[in-house]
């Protein structure tokens, strides 16, 4: 019988042909019943059973080498940091014998540490690898893709960027504390590096021919080894006049591999460190540090750079992303509406046109 009693329970055994398959003991017959069956489908289906009985942890470095030269050098860093965030536990599952419940435990478990964009991305991650594993024939369904990621709880993180006296302010205030510090500060307030590519730059980074600009290969998130740009490519960024002596002089007794962007005393950047020299939860005027790179966007499109343009500076992946700075500015015809309500004798026009009706 491929289901019968054993003991306090009913155990369920498949065979394929004269071999034996698998069995698993259940507490009632029903649930074992369902399981024969869905094993027996799988077997009919070209399920390799027994192949799918290599865990996830196993299984992931496989998935992501064959992912390699096939999606965007982005997506691959993402996929890559998915055998990080996963849970130990789950690591330690057969790739059959994951089942949603097990999704929505994982889900629940990033919830309660990580933001709901990075949530999103990991479950699309995860989706991903269970679609390779249907392809190759160790599953037959995909338990992530009946499960939602949790619903966003956190309030969304409000742009607050610094106009540019407020930025020179905030400097100038620094530099009573820490000139080198504030020199950062604007550095990181004009090229809109984010704080990861800031700290990662190299002397070699920097260069002045034909024109002064900043090659933005890499971004290293502190706790976390080097990697490259969230957009997963090198960008140039051209340098203001007033920002090539800074780096110049930050430059100046380095080797071409060295850190560019450093303390005062020659180390890497750490945000805790660097807000504590400089006072930032005072100086900073309730801004975060990623603020200054949403400071610098908005002063490049104040100036007049080209929308697209700035896209490529900021390493932007889509034009709709620089976009939202073009409509938290206004548009010049914002502006020119503006001017029209603030022009002298408009309420007297108002007035006239109100008592001749």
């Amino acid at each position: 019988m491929a289901v019968r009693r054993d003991g306090d329970g009913w155990l369920a055994v498949v065979k394929h042909g004269r071999e034996y398959a698998g069995s698993k003991k259940f507490s009632t017959r029903r649930a074992a019943t369902d399981w024969e069956r869905s094993f027996k489908s799988r077997l009919a289906s070209g399920i390799d059973v027994k192949a799918g009985r290599v865990t996830v942890a196993a299984r992931l470095p496989i998935w992501i080498a064959d992912r390699e030269g096939m999606v965007s050098p982005s997506t691959l860093v993402l996929d890559r940091d998915l055998a990080r965030v996963l849970p130990r536990w789950f690591g330690t599952l057969s790739i059959n014998a994951v089942s949603e419940s097990h999704v929505e435990r994982v889900l629940a478990e990033w919830s309660r540490a990580r933001a709901h964009g990075s949530i999103v991305r990991y479950r699309a991650s995860l989706s991903a690898f269970f679609a390779a594993c249907i392809r190759a024939r160790l599953v037959s369904t995909n338990p992530v893709t009946p499960v939602r990621a949790p619903r966003r709880t956190e309030q969304p993180t409000e742009w607050n960027p610094l106009a540019e006296a407020d930025l020179d302010a905030v400097v100038a205030a620094i530099a009573e504390r820490n000139q080198w510090l504030a020199h950062v500060v604007l550095l990181a307030g004009w090229t809109g590096l984010r704080w990861g590519e800031l700290r990662a730059l190299r002397v070699c980074d920097l260069l002045e021919i034909p024109e002064p600009v900043l090659i933005v290969r890499r971004s290293q998130t502190e706790g976390h080894s080097v990697k490259v740009p969230k957009s997963g490519k090198t960008r140039r960024v051209p340098l203001a006049d007033h920002l090539v002596p800074i780096l110049l002089d930050m430059a100046r007794d380095k080797g071409a591999s060295d850190l560019l962007v450093t303390t005062d005393r020659g180390g890497q950047l750490h945000g805790t460190a660097f807000k504590r020299a400089t006072d930032w939860k005072t100086l900073g005027r309730g801004r975060r540090i990623h603020d200054l790179r949403h400071t610098a966007v908005c002063l490049w499109l104040a100036r007049g750079v080209e929308v697209g343009t700035v896209k490529s500076w900021a390493g932007h992946s889509s034009i709709a992303t620089t976009d939202k700075y073009v409509h938290y500015l206004g548009t010049a015809a914002d502006r020119a509406a503006r001017g029209r309500l603030n022009a002298p004798g408009a309420s007297e026009g108002q007035a006239k046109h109100e008592g001749s009706a």
